[in-house]
């Protein structure tokens, strides 16, 4: 009888360490997270990082490291948040960029949708048609006029090859008819300092880094690339009204490595939409022109789809495969 009582009490022991053992385990997070940000620090998606990030930190207790990785449109960071373990301790914000990549250079060691388990799409964002002030053009119909009238006179910057403000001129020239002329640049703040001094005449760009410019009277906005008005220059029209069907939107999501565990995911999505439904995230994406969506990992993947289908579209009306 001793015997079997004391069995029956290690078998007890034994269940109630595996127990523990199964809840340690199951407890997340219990060390720093890393959200590796596509892009230079004080960027759209480096802020985003950070305040999404705060936000973990005060709802977990664990620090959360923004590690900016810029270059390569995005690539270097996607790479590296592909290869990492798929444990919620290693996050990447996704933008358009990464989704473009592979469509536009033969080799890309990654795909945003295949590569990765996606977490929610955070905020989408306009982006804004702007002219050097010597271009005679005060809409987008009168520009549309001027660059028919000039096929292959007018030079638009942008950001560089695949990034959003090239195929958003890419899909204006294949719906308008244009011949617009790429110039690109390490960076869209490039394109925007050579278009203030007339070296090219156009560009599309992210509104934030615009808008001073365009206040200032250096530089002329036209329209926005959504299809609605932004609150951030709530009198431009967009240039749907112009050109019906057109849009191109720029978008930050959080993602986690593929087959990161279904239980880690709805930890952060839950996280990352109570994050961005506060007061202070939502002004501060609005100060980025960008517009708070969030919703579930699956609502996500639609919507990276949906987005690499047009993409794939403008591309090969655009032949830009390989340029």
């Amino acid at each position: 009888m001793m015997l079997k009582n004391i069995l029956a009490g290690a078998l007890v022991l034994v269940a109630l360490q595996v127990a523990g053992g199964v809840a340690a385990a199951e407890k997340y997070p219990i060390k720093p997270i890393r959200i590796i940000v596509p892009s230079a620090p004080s960027s759209g998606p480096d802020v985003i990082a950070r305040l999404i990030g705060n936000r973990f930190t005060d709802a977990w207790g664990e620090q959360v490291v923004a590690d900016a990785r810029p270059g390569s449109a995005g690539n270097i960071a996607a790479e590296l948040a592909s290869r990492a373990a798929p444990d919620g301790y290693t996050l990447l914000v996704g933008t358009s960029q990464q989704i473009s990549s592979p469509l536009l250079l033969e080799k890309v060691p990654f795909d945003l949708i295949r590569d990765f388990s996606p977490v929610c799409l955070i905020a989408t964002a306009s982006y804004v048609l702007i002219v050097h002030p010597t271009v005679p053009a005060n809409s987008v119909r009168e520009f549309i006029a001027l660059a028919k009238a000039k096929p292959g006179g007018i030079n638009y910057g942008s950001s560089g090859m695949g990034g959003a403000p090239h195929l958003a001129v890419e899909m204006l020239n294949a719906m308008a008819g244009l011949q617009l002329v790429h110039v690109p640049y390490k960076s869209i703040m490039f394109a925007l300092v050579d278009l203030m001094g007339a070296q090219v005449q156009m560009t599309i760009s992210v509104l934030p880094a615009a808008l001073p410019m365009i206040r200032q009277g250096k530089l002329r906005a036209l329209g926005v690339t959504s299809l609605k008005r932004t609150a951030l220059a709530p009198d431009l029209e967009p240039i749907a009204a112009t050109v019906p069907g057109y849009e191109m939107i720029g978008w930050y999501g959080l993602n986690a490595p593929a087959k990161t565990p279904a239980h880690l995911i709805a930890q952060l999505n839950a996280e990352t939409n109570k994050a961005i439904k506060s007061a202070e995230v939502q002004e501060k994406l609005q100060a980025l022109g960008a517009d708070v969506v969030g919703g579930t990992p699956q609502e996500f993947t639609a919507f990276m789809t949906g987005q690499r289908e047009k993409i794939r579209r403008i591309i090969e009306i655009g032949g830009l495969r390989g340029k």
